[in-house]
């Protein structure tokens, strides 16, 4: 390395050294009343990922953001955020040199213009001439200082803050600020020093405030970095994840005090580290006289009510104990416990009164009520809509392996448990109480269990019914509703879906498809729709229900990771069968990873451009002793052999069978497509290599029309 390099790398180092001194940690925390619980997660990533999203659009550099948010506070953690974005090199190019200048050498009314847009004096210019690799003309390169970081960071929060996904902002006092809770301090902080900027109205500082009860007193934070443990310091816990890992630690702690095992929920994890700055988790204990209560029914109390996490023994039985997390290290904890105690005492006396007036009604006499409940201003009340299911149900049960009487009677009962005292108090029970109810009425076990199974699949990955007459109630309530709000055209649209229609169809499917039931969608579709009374246009209705769902299946192949041009290619046939859409699906993206795969789709595609272009009709069958040459007699001979062996595969839809028996054409086509002439001039030789050809994109077209598995140029 020359004196001159070494010298360079020594300053480069510097310089780096110096630009890396200069960054520091920035704080920004917005201070509010006790922010939405459900939602505090979700505005913490989303406050820190816009902070980050917009300093890199600022370009200042910075390694790292770290979001930090408890029930008062939403905050970001920058780490070495540069002092100011880097100064941007401009440069401005002006007319030829042989146009700036006449042949004294004076300046042209071009160049004088060129130097007053650019403040330079006319008698400069002969200094500012450069070649742009072409010619040489006036040139003006400038440095522009960057932006200074404390100049912009307060519009950069309010512009994140404004973009928060807050579903119902409000406004405070006679400010005409909106947020999603009033906001009481802010704090901006480069390194150890306070940014002067205004956000929401409100000046920044370094005043934060600690816990409520543990540190009433303000706090102020000595610098960006010490944000944390200070935080700490006075008993907040800022960090969500941490936070939500210590509550889990001290559930499964305390639930081993017990003897039990605690059931935490993700969902109350989250709520609960939400609620929370300085969790302390406490054991409290109810009455066992509430277990004779449905344990669901206790369950749900104690978690919607109370945010209480519930605890089961070895067997898997409801214990009389519950955890609750206090914000508080209380000096007596016996008298939180005590508190909590008293509070659940109702709750679950409710719930005991509710299943004890419940029961004194059976669901055939609740039924009677759903006369005058609505399921849709269209569509008629509940009582109709279980009219309905229970007729499509038992048409449903022998396709499923169940007792058709049976499934008549479950529909018949599916919907009466929603007018009990338990679900109008739980509605998360719907179903559940349904099957407590159904047993205590002496119903089969079977239609008590569908009462609860129709709602399965809840959500995508959730369990399926397990009875078969579950499987025809959970089917038949499913497309009612699909044909029903479809008919009187108020089909998804966007993100509204105020039916979970979506939901709905991929539960259909999966039902379908994940219990091997063979069925003709279009035609359980059609007989839905006639037992509506007033739906306009049956036929349209059900073709629209019917490609809605069937597209359902994109989603479902996505997340399988199967090409979309897989599914298309089985779309094209236009089928109606659920289960067999999903078969030739998996048959034509198992064919589409072996090596042949290319070649024959090329292929197929070259030959359905070849006979869409050609003019003539194609012959009944092909002419053996019209078969000329080699390669062309080679392919009609491997059609004939591949076609016994896969008609019978086709007939039994061992379609992954039948493509890997097709895969062996891929030799004898491509040596046909290299060494035969299709559109010679001799007529009938032409429409015989047509025909030829047209055989061949048939044998495939029984099961998908593999030409689409080329991508588009």
């Amino acid at each position: 390395m020359s004196a001159n390099e070494t010298a360079m790398s020594v300053n480069e180092t510097a310089m780096s050294a110096k630009e890396k001194a200069m960054n520091a940690d920035f704080l920004v925390e917005i201070g509010t009343e006790e922010l939405p619980p459900k939602s505090l997660l979700q505005l913490s990533e989303a406050f820190r990922d816009g902070i980050a999203r917009q300093l890199e659009d600022a370009q200042l550099d910075f390694d790292d953001a770290i979001a930090y948010a408890s029930p008062r506070r939403l905050a970001v953690l920058v780490t070495a955020l540069a002092e100011q974005a880097p100064n941007r090199e401009a440069t401005n190019w002006g007319p030829p040199a042989k146009i700036a200048f006449d042949d004294a050498g004076n300046p042209t009314k071009a160049a004088e213009a060129f130097a007053r847009k650019n403040n330079l004096d006319p008698g400069e210019l002969k200094n500012c001439i450069e070649n742009d690799g072409k010619q040489d003309k006036l040139c003006r390169r400038t440095t522009a200082e960057g932006a200074k970081t404390t100049e912009q960071i307060g519009d950069i929060v309010e512009e994140v803050l404004a973009g928060l996904p807050i579903a119902k902002r409000m406004r405070w006092g006679a400010s005409r600020q909106e947020f999603v809770r009033p906001v009481h301090w802010l704090v901006l902080l480069h390194g150890d020093r306070v940014i002067d900027a205004t956000v929401m109205g409100m000046s920044a500082g370094r005043t934060s405030r600690g816990h409520r009860v543990h540190y009433p007193q303000p706090l102020d934070i000595s610098s960006a970095g010490n944000y944390f443990g200070q935080l700490r310091d006075a008993y907040v816990l800022a960090d969500f994840a941490e936070r939500r890992e210590l509550i889990r630690s001290q559930v499964e702690n305390a639930a081993q005090q017990t003897g039990g095992n605690a059931v935490i929920d993700a969902d109350l994890l989250d709520e609960v580290t939400a609620l929370n700055e300085w969790p302390v988790a406490l054991v409290g204990r109810f009455d066992e006289s509430f277990l004779e209560v449905p344990p669901e029914a206790l369950i749900s109390s104690m978690k919607e009510h109370q945010k209480y996490f519930h605890l089961m023994d070895n067997s898997g039985k409801l214990m009389p104990f519950f955890i609750t997390i206090a914000n508080i290290e209380s000096k007596d904890p016996a008298q939180v416990i005590a508190g909590n105690e008293r509070v659940i005492r109702p709750r679950l006396a409710d719930a005991a009164f509710f299943y004890k007036t419940d029961k004194n009604t059976s669901l055939a006499q609740k039924r009677n009520s759903l006369k005058d409940i609505i399921f849709q201003a269209r569509l008629g009340t509940l009582y109709g809509k279980t009219e309905r299911v229970a007729a499509l149900a038992e048409t449903l049960a022998p396709s499923v392996g169940a007792d058709p009487a049976q499934a008549r009677r479950a529909a018949e009962l599916s919907k009466s448990d929603l007018v009990s005292e338990m679900v109008m108090e739980f509605t998360d029970l719907q179903g559940l109480m349904g099957r407590y109810y159904a047993l205590h009425d002496g119903e089969p076990a079977d239609v008590a269990a569908a009462i609860f199974e129709q709602y399965l699949p809840r959500f995508a990955g959730d369990k399926l019914p397990e009875t078969a007459v579950g499987t025809a109630l959970a089917l038949a309530d499913r497309i009612d509703t699909l044909v029903g709000i479809f008919g009187i055209g108020m089909p998804p649209t966007g993100s509204k879906d105020p039916f979970a229609l979506r939901r709905a169809s991929l539960g259909v499917l999966r039902l379908l498809v994940e219990k091997g039931i063979d069925l003709d969608l279009r035609e359980l579709l059609k007989h839905a729709a006639s037992l509506h009374d007033k739906l306009p246009e049956i036929d349209s209705a059900v073709e629209q229900v019917l490609a809605y769902m069937v597209d359902r299946f994109r989603a479902w192949y996505e997340e399988d990771h199967i090409p979309a041009e897989v599914f298309m290619s089985v779309a094209a046939k236009q089928l109606s069968n659920p289960l067999d859409i999903h078969q030739r699906v998996q048959a034509v993206h198992s064919f589409s990873l072996l090596p042949e795969a290319a070649a024959l789709a090329a292929a197929n595609k070259r030959v359905s451009n070849i006979i869409a272009k050609s003019d003539v009709a194609l012959l009944p069958q092909v002419a053996e002793d019209r078969l000329n040459e080699p390669d062309e007699q080679a392919l009609y001979k491997n059609l004939n052999q591949v076609n016994a062996r896969v008609a019978p595969l086709l007939a039994d839809r061992k379609y992954s069978e039948a493509m890997k028996d097709m895969a062996v054409l891929r030799e004898p086509v491509d040596a046909f497509f290299d060494n035969v002439m299709v559109n010679v001039d001799d007529e009938a030789t032409r429409r015989n290599r047509l025909t030829l050809l047209a055989t061949l994109r048939e044998m495939f077209l029984h099961i998908a029309d593999i030409s689409l598995l080329v991508p588009e140029k």
